[in-house]
């Protein structure tokens, strides 16, 4: 654990706790017109700024996003986590991979070891995903690990459409 936040490992991945080491590949992604989906592009000194709130979020809510890092090379490659929005009554559990680290089924197994997190040592519920209309990828990804499809919403003027994630005995 660093700073409360624990680490999760899974065969090939460690999801970590955020740390300064890790803001020029959050500062690449920021500036890259793949933040679009996270409302970027953003200037790339506001990555630090991104690493510290990812940091109160845990202190906070006892939940947070993680960096996900190669197992044995401990480079960074995305966050993934939960993520807790001003305007919406439960945490999301939300994704994004760097750039050139896709189609590697590293979202996935990531995201599986964050809602098995979730639902045996945090007792949430069963989680759901924003999926952006025209992001593919993530939808993709959303009905791999057996998210259905529950609402449009419109969420800091942003449509957006609700997953919801299987509970844990139907993943079984």
């Amino acid at each position: 654990m660093t700073g409360g936040i624990p680490t999760l490992t899974t065969p090939r991945l460690t999801l970590r706790a955020p740390l300064d080491s890790d803001a020029a590949a959050l500062a690449a992604f920021m500036v890259s017109p793949r933040a679009e989906g996270i409302g970027g592009p953003y200037p790339d000194e506001t990555a630090a700024e991104w690493l510290e709130w990812q940091r109160e979020a845990w202190a906070a809510f006892g939940r947070g996003l993680w960096i996900v890092a190669l197992r044995d090379e401990d480079c960074p490659i995305g966050r993934i986590g939960l993520l807790d929005h001003a305007d919406w009554p439960e945490p999301e559990l939300a994704w994004l991979l760097f750039d050139g680290y896709e189609g590697h089924g590293y979202a996935e197994e990531a995201a599986s070891a964050v809602r098995d997190y979730a639902a045996e040592t945090l007792g949430l519920p069963p989680l759901f995903s924003f999926i952006e209309p025209g992001n593919r990828r993530s939808l993709a990804l959303a009905l791999r690990l057996g998210a259905t499809q529950e609402r449009d919403v419109t969420l800091d003027g942003v449509s957006l459409t609700v997953y919801r994630h299987p509970k844990a005995e139907w993943r079984a």
